[in-house]
């Protein structure tokens, strides 16, 4: 897929942007060998997590493996309630079997919102059990704006959290479980025939990319927590509320690339941060200008007639080799299953948006 550079996107997209939202969302860069905050804006900010919800479901996963609850093979069942959630998801139909191995993976490249139904339901017993094992582990680790009540991200206006909680989420991730890291760098799946790309666009075209997480809603807009290596130094850029797939993507690699040159010395820490008082009260709602004919007739446009993603930081190339898909598959379930007690949990109809094409399934 060829690369086209478009300076001038942020022109055709800024009349529909700025009718509803400023045009710079929430940040936060983090030196990870140091704690310390290299940018931050509006990092307390509260915002919608859209797929960014499923580094925490990850994150209860890991616990509940590392308690003797589950292994990675043991199995996740795919629900009726699971497999009647909205795309992005795998389709798999109820009654099948994965490993919670195969579940990860799906989740953190496919961002797959049946296969986290399925996970939680698996690991807690039912979708509330396991939000409540998240909103703990929040609490535990120090994410002191964040409320989860589901495991996939999927709108609600309940669920909320703000840039500096996400990043407290991926460097406890990180630092607790690296033994776990080659799950936010996997460049593709191969399920079946099909090859599954990861939505970060900086794995593979940012220098020393290795991870970690996209999302997306209406609501939301679209997020990225991005993560890079270079010379044994490890940056993160927790970016969310971005118009477009290209604007996170651009953000996220100008911010990390400045930070590789910006020593930080005298940078504050992560847990010194705080908010600056004049956050609002409530989450902003961006369905009424993401999700609008006028927003992706500005974007298809912007983009050609060939659809491409159109990137505008110097610091995204051009890939220079095929990905290397991981396999996954449905199967392979040995491990004991959790013991926790099964609950009825009564599917909630989700809204979906006023408009949004196909490509634009909820999740990554």
């Amino acid at each position: 897929m060829r690369r086209r550079v478009f300076p001038t996107i942020g022109l055709a997209l800024a009349t529909v942007f700025a009718a509803g939202a400023a045009q710079a969302g929430p940040a936060v860069l983090v030196d990870l060998n140091t704690g310390k905050v290299l940018e931050q804006e509006d990092a307390f900010a509260p915002w919608y997590p859209a797929s960014l919800t499923k580094l925490m479901t990850v994150l209860v996963t890991f616990r509940a493996v590392k308690a003797g609850e589950i292994a990675f093979d043991s199995p996740v069942r795919i629900s009726e309630r699971a497999a009647k959630e909205p795309p992005s998801k795998m389709g798999y139909k109820p009654g099948s079997v994965l490993t919670v191995d195969n579940a990860i993976k799906i989740l953190m490249v496919k961002s797959a919102n049946d296969i986290a139904t399925a996970l939680a339901e698996s690991v807690a017993g039912s979708r509330s059990a396991f939000a409540a094992r998240m909103n703990a582990e929040a609490q535990r680790i120090g994410m002191s704006g964040t409320r989860f009540v589901n495991p996939h991200g999927l709108h609600a206006d309940e669920q909320t959290t703000n840039a500096r909680d996400l990043a407290v989420l991926a460097m406890a991730l990180r630092n607790e479980f690296p033994q776990h890291a080659h799950y936010f760098s996997m460049e593709a799946l191969q399920a079946g025939g099909k090859l599954l790309e990861n939505h970060n666009d900086l794995i593979m075209r940012f220098d020393g990319a290795n991870g970690m997480k996209t999302g997306y809603t209406c609501p939301s807009g679209f997020n990225l927590i991005a993560t890079a290596t270079r010379g044994g130094r490890s940056l993160m850029a927790v970016v969310i509320g971005e118009p477009t797939v290209e604007a996170r993507a651009d953000k996220a690699a100008n911010l990390l690339e400045r930070g590789f040159a910006t020593p930080g010395d005298t940078a504050p820490y992560l847990g010194q941060l705080r908010p600056s008082g004049k956050e609002a009260p409530s989450a902003v709602n961006l369905r009424p200008v993401i999700c609008t004919e006028a927003h992706w007739k500005a974007v298809t446009e912007a983009r050609g007639p060939e659809g491409h993603p159109v990137y505008t930081s110097p610091y995204i190339k051009e890939p220079t080799r095929e990905r290397v898909a991981v396999a996954v598959a449905l199967g392979g379930a040995t491990g004991p299953e959790s013991k926790a007690p099964r609950y009825a949990d009564v599917p909630i109809p989700t809204p979906r948006p006023d408009y949004a094409p196909a490509a634009m399934a909820e999740g990554g």
